[in-house]
């Protein structure tokens, strides 16, 4: 990458205990790839979609990563929410956002720890690889015009 990136982590905190372990991963891997990151933090997954958009009218970072945990529940409500959440930012990423998605979406705290701790499958480590992924291909589409 040409310039050292600026990253947004969008953190998702309705289960905090994963969101922890989630932003554990993202923030060594951002400190090892030598990127300067903001994280802010949302009620849940609903409301990262939103919290993207209002930050890149800023123009202040070149990607973004999206941490959050829904977990089934009783009721169709989780489908509403990972729906809508990953809908979110498949339409942010569309419209030329470099976003890296690491909102898990599992049906028990269990599988949601699996996924979240460092020492397992760091899927917020596998998000911020992802979005610097997207903002080099970004950068390089730039370098072509």
């Amino acid at each position: 990458m040409a310039k050292r990136p600026s990253v947004l982590i969008v953190e998702a905190r309705y289960y905090a205990h994963v969101a922890d372990a989630l932003l554990k991963g993202a923030e060594a891997a951002l400190d090892n790839a030598g990127v300067r990151y903001d994280c802010v933090t949302v009620p849940g997954a609903f409301e990262i979609p939103a919290a993207i958009a209002l930050a890149a009218r800023t123009r202040k970072y070149d990607g973004y990563v999206a941490l959050g945990c829904v977990i089934r529940g009783e009721t169709t409500h989780y489908d509403l929410v990972c729906q809508e959440c990953a809908r979110g930012i498949q339409d942010l990423a569309l419209t030329g956002h470099a976003i890296g998605f690491g909102v898990l979406t599992v049906e028990n705290v269990d599988q949601a720890f699996a996924r979240a701790r460092i020492d397992e499958k760091n899927k917020g480590g596998e998000a911020v690889r992802a979005c610097l992924a997207m903002i080099a291909l970004h950068q390089s589409f730039k370098a072509r015009r």
